[in-house]
């Protein structure tokens, strides 16, 4: 019998090393192939409109089909889901490797997307499904710890391989990556699905979300280059506020809805996805524009812009699974809270960047922002996921990640057009370096602020005891 046990709990945690290894593929993905651009550029012979189509065509569909990715994970068994999307992620690399021109290499990133958004929900969902409440901050904590990691050394990892390789291996790594992932996968985790009453596809609502999201991600990622008033933007951001409208509408109506709209009675759901979306819309435009300060300003190289941000990296590993831990243990409540006020003070110490800053100058926000993003992220994506009923966990895991994947689009929107306001010189020159560093501080400034607030809405609407949340969630699915 304790054999029995202890191999059971082995299993368990066999199971989230098999998830973290694809999440981290698609996580890396985000952010592994902005160094390697001019290269692709020189060797590719591409425009720069051309550039920046290889970095959207990724981010839009992985945006566009996260909630389907869930709704399918929870219907047809999420490891199937899983490992279909790891199949396709896997594939699509492949053929990013061998791009002959611009054009295939922009459909394979589209393609690779759509894999990461299969795989994405389904790494929470099997997390939720297999760990139960007590453990599972814990086991977030370690995804959080993974996605953090992902994100942060891709920028280095692709100086890397740039560098000694070519930019085609930033692809060609993840084919014997993700065959093993798929082996691992087929071992180690056990299916499972939702199986509390009749299941069918609800054509009218994937199709309404996945437009509405892939307008409005399209009109977040390209209006600071097109223009905020154009009549492009705006006919995009016209088309999602009513397609998302009609899935509104849609779920309401539907027998078996995609998305049971009840869940957002429940506070700590509700409040753990505004938070996931005021997070990433502080954090994801100071990664791009703090790092493009330190290429391009500091004149570090790609390799050393990436390695300046390993001690926020290395903190986010260590922190954030000991604040998934200590959230299953007192709640999510005030640890997001204290997170959130973490990474407000980190951004405002940014604002000591100049002309002439160093490492040294950085290291303090970086430190502080690391235990700040630990502590929030893991706590948060423990709230959501405790919040909803395990067969939900799909749909809930493509929710949360959808309102993050829109938030960093935002927030990269909202600091380039902050930036932008400010740029009035060549940005060769040193007035027009001057120009970056003082709407760099402004753009931080603002980041702040929505730090601050996160943490407001964090401890106004999520519960502080997790008995409480499982006993709302009880009475939900009753």
């Amino acid at each position: 019998m304790r054999a029995r046990i202890f191999a059971e709990e082995n299993r368990k945690w066999w199971t989230l090393a098999a998830v973290a290894f694809g999440l981290f593929m698609i996580m890396l993905d985000n952010t592994v192939v902005n160094v390697a651009l001019p290269t692709m550029e020189r060797d590719l012979h591409v425009s720069v409109s051309s550039l920046e189509w290889i970095v959207t065509a990724y981010a839009l569909t992985f945006a566009a089909m996260m909630i389907t990715g869930g709704k399918l994970a929870d219907m047809y068994g999420r490891r199937l889901i899983f490992v279909a999307g790891l199949v396709v992620f896997t594939l699509s690399s492949l053929a990013c490797g061998f791009a002959p021109n611009a054009g295939f290499l922009i459909g394979a990133r589209a393609v690779q997307g759509a894999g990461a958004a299969l795989m994405n929900p389904a790494t929470l969902s099997i997390i939720t499904a297999t760990f139960p409440p007590k453990q599972r901050g814990q086991a977030i904590g370690v995804w959080a710890g993974v996605s953090a990691l992902a994100l942060a050394i891709g920028p280095l990892a692709g100086g890397l391989i740039t560098e000694n390789l070519s930019w085609n291996w930033i692809f060609f790594v993840n084919v014997p990556v993700g065959a093993v992932g798929i082996v691992a996968s087929q071992i180690f985790i056990r299916e499972s699905r939702d199986t509390s009453h009749e299941q069918r596809l609800d054509l009218p609502g994937l199709l309404t979300s996945g437009a509405g999201l892939l307008a409005l991600s399209y009109g977040l990622i390209e209006g600071n280059d097109r223009g905020w008033t154009s009549t492009e933007i705006l006919g995009f951001f016209a088309a999602a506020a009513v397609l998302l409208v009609a899935f509104v509408v849609l779920e309401h109506r539907q027998r078996l809805p995609m998305l049971d709209l009840s869940l957002f009675r429940i506070g700590a759901f509700a409040g753990a996805n505004v938070v996931a979306m005021m997070v990433s819309l502080a954090m994801f435009g100071v990664f791009f524009f703090v790092s493009l300060y330190i290429q391009n300003i500091l004149h570090y190289s790609a390799v050393q812009a990436g390695a300046m941000f390993l001690p926020m990296t290395i903190l986010i590993i260590l922190v954030a699974p000991v604040a998934g831990k200590l959230s299953d243990r007192v709640g999510s409540r005030w640890l997001m809270g204290g997170g959130m006020a973490l990474l407000g003070i980190s951004l405002l110490l940014y604002q000591r960047v100049s002309l002439h800053s160093d490492f040294w100058t950085l290291l303090p926000a970086m430190l502080i922002g690391g235990v700040g993003m630990a502590s929030t992220m893991s706590p948060m994506t423990a709230a959501a996921m405790g919040a909803v009923p395990v067969d939900k966990a799909g749909v809930g895991s493509g929710v949360l990640n959808s309102f993050r994947q829109v938030g960093g689009a935002l927030g990269i929107a909202l600091m380039g057009a902050i930036l932008a306001s400010y740029l009035h010189h060549s940005p060769r020159s040193p007035a027009g370096a001057q120009d970056y560093v003082n709407g760099l501080h402004s753009a931080l400034a603002i980041s702040a602020a929505i730090s601050f607030a996160a943490a407001v809405v964090a401890v106004v609407t999520v519960r502080t005891r997790p008995s409480v949340e499982r006993a709302h969630v009880a009475e939900m699915a009753a």
